[in-house]
């Protein structure tokens, strides 16, 4: 009987063992547990890819080397002149921007196309005038309504080198460049080779001038960069570049001190003479001191508008050096009145504006 009584309670705690074991939970495999490479070697697992959100993706931007070959360009570019270039952009509706000198003369070795999901643009025998900031990017329609996609435009500066040209070519052969003391300039000198060693000279005295990385600076693709500049600077200069030949020299560049600051203009009027009669002439000038390159337009209002009336009106300007070296803009504008009667005596107002504002200023002229 007690024989009996432990044969039981061994079966009935085997049985219990079994059931504890079927509920064991199992441990999730690996992804790595079981690589296994040619030869028996494990294999350590690579952990899964992420994307960064702060990374823009990769530029669309391309260029076709031969038929089924792509490059994906860069911020900047080096190609040879003279060997045609064919760039595409990915996407279905897409526009493009590339050196103004191109679209100056509507450069018929230029074309842009839309082919079905992605744009192209041709550049046929690129010479090194053709260097600059070549652009895409993809417009979003919304029926008559297009817009830029920030998130998909892509640009490469393109550096056509030529040994025989290490300066971009430039029609004006003596450019102007305005110095302030609140913003920076640029000497215009751009290279066609990112390698070229190059400097900036004065003319007068003749000297060279230190590039010291914070004062003056060298960009390649914009030239040489003036931070805060003084009068100290104004003259004739020019660069100089050298790459594997002889040096060459660039343009010449007259850098001018600007006085008047930015703003709306600084208009005056003075009548002439200064009394007048019924049957006199009369000239009433309105001039404006601004920035050299700003230009001004001029409107008048008078007393007599009628279009019978001969009033005759002429604008004109000049650069005018002001002080220890200034230059200043002189815009003026005159009107002229023939055999003065009553009805032409009253106020004169001259409106000028610029990209900045307007300013109007008012004289009245009477008898006597």
């Amino acid at each position: 009987m007690k024989t009996c009584l432990l044969l039981c309670v061994a079966l009935v705690l085997m049985q219990l063992q079994y059931g504890f074991s079927q509920q064991q939970p199992k441990r999730k495999k690996d992804p790595g547990d079981g690589r296994v490479r040619q030869g028996g070697k494990r294999v350590k697992p690579r952990p899964p890819k992420t994307k960064d959100p702060g990374v823009r993706g990769q530029s669309l931007l391309t260029q076709v080397l031969d038929k089924g070959h792509f490059l994906r360009l860069g911020n900047t570019t080096v190609l040879p002149s003279g060997r045609s270039l064919e760039l595409r952009c990915k996407g279905a509706n897409i526009g493009w921007t590339y050196p103004s000198y191109l679209d100056t003369f509507n450069d018929s070795r230029l074309s842009t196309n839309q082919i079905d999901k992605y744009g192209q643009l041709v550049l046929t025998a690129p010479s090194a005038a053709d260097t600059g900031l070549y652009s895409c990017w993809v417009n979003l329609c919304d029926g008559r309504e297009c817009s830029v996609d920030i998130d998909r435009n892509y640009s490469t500066y393109i550096f056509f080198s030529d040994k025989d040209n290490l300066f971009v070519p430039s029609l004006i052969h003596f450019e102007l460049v305005y110095l302030r003391p609140d913003r920076s300039a640029v000497v215009p000198c751009r290279v066609t080779d990112p390698q070229a060693r190059v400097s900036l000279h004065r003319e007068v005295p003749p000297e060279e001038v230190s590039t010291n990385g914070t004062d003056v600076t060298f960009d390649p693709t914009r030239g040489f960069v003036l931070q805060s500049p003084g009068p100290e600077l104004q003259g004739v200069f020019y660069c100089r570049a050298q790459s594997r030949g002889a040096p060459q020299i660039s343009t010449k560049f007259q850098l001018l001190y600007v006085e008047v600051p930015s703003g709306a203009p600084f208009v005056s009027l003075q009548t002439s003479p200064d009394s007048v009669a019924d049957g006199d002439s009369m000239n009433v000038t309105c001039t404006v001191l601004g920035e050299p390159e700003v230009p001004i337009d001029f409107n008048w209002i008078h007393p007599n508008p009628e279009p019978s009336r001969p009033v005759q009106t002429h604008s004109h300007w000049r650069l005018v050096k002001r002080g220890l070296g200034h230059t200043t803009r002189v815009s003026q504008s005159v009107l002229s009145i023939k055999d003065l009667s009553s009805r032409d005596y009253g106020s004169y107002i001259c409106k000028a504006k610029n990209k900045y504002g307007e300013t109007a200023v008012a004289t009245d002229v009477h008898a006597g």
